[in-house]
């Protein structure tokens, strides 16, 4: 029997590629079932679950750099940064480095660099509507979140909610919080929200970034 030269399915579902950029083009979000590997979700799932048991996750707050706080009336999740020491996110972050240069040759972004971290949310948490960049002053462009649990119920809540970039008030999508949905945007013009859980939500949340350099600095602390 040949061996395999790479024993893993694709990360990313192929076909999800030109739906995923046609529908930036057209609305500014993408909503995808069944586009990240289940066994690729599976096994960050449990590095997660890991992370949770050994508290090893820190507070998610608002805002970057020094304007950083802690707000749990408006964002009640914990984050792990991803730092590729498992072979799981070595190939969730590969993925995102293939969409990253599927994006910058399809519609020319500039993007220079990806960076994304666990987001567990227990029950009772959300995240109130927000953006993820303000526009003309961050250099978050493109968001994405991949989701982690498996066989979430119908009445779990914890749903994404996407707004209308022309009426933040007007509800255009809910992406369900299950493994293998992925969900991407642009962060600057894209209203979302995390709808309350009602039971243990895990996800990777990440942005793709253009180079912002000050100071000498390139990309100050997020």
């Amino acid at each position: 029997m040949t061996p395999l030269t790479h024993p893993y399915a694709p990360a990313l579902a192929p076909h999800a590629l030109p739906q995923l950029i046609d529908a930036l083009v057209e609305q500014g979000w993408y909503i995808g079932e069944g586009v990240l590997d289940a066994e690729l979700c599976a096994g960050l799932q449990r590095e997660l679950a890991a992370l949770v048991e050994h508290d090893a996750l820190e507070a998610a707050g608002i805002g970057r750099g020094t304007e950083h706080t802690l707000r749990r009336d408006i964002r009640g999740d914990a984050i792990h940064w991803l730092d590729r020491e498992s072979l799981a996110q070595r190939r969730y972050l590969e993925a995102m480095g293939q969409l990253q240069r599927e994006l910058n040759q399809a519609l020319y972004l500039g993007l220079f660099e990806y960076e994304a971290h666990f987001a567990h949310y227990p029950a009772g948490a959300f995240y109130r509507r927000h953006l993820d960049s303000f526009r003309g002053r961050a250099n978050r462009v493109v968001s994405t979140v991949g989701y982690l649990n498996p066989d979430w119920p119908a009445d779990g809540g914890g749903e994404m909610v996407i707004f209308a970039a022309d009426d933040p008030e007007r509800e255009v999508a809910r992406v369900r919080p299950c493994a293998g949905n992925f969900a991407c945007f642009l962060s600057e013009t894209i209203p979302h929200e995390v709808l309350p859980t009602r039971r243990p939500r895990a996800s990777i949340a990440g942005w793709f970034r253009r180079n912002a350099s000050l100071g000498g600095r390139v990309d100050p602390a997020r």
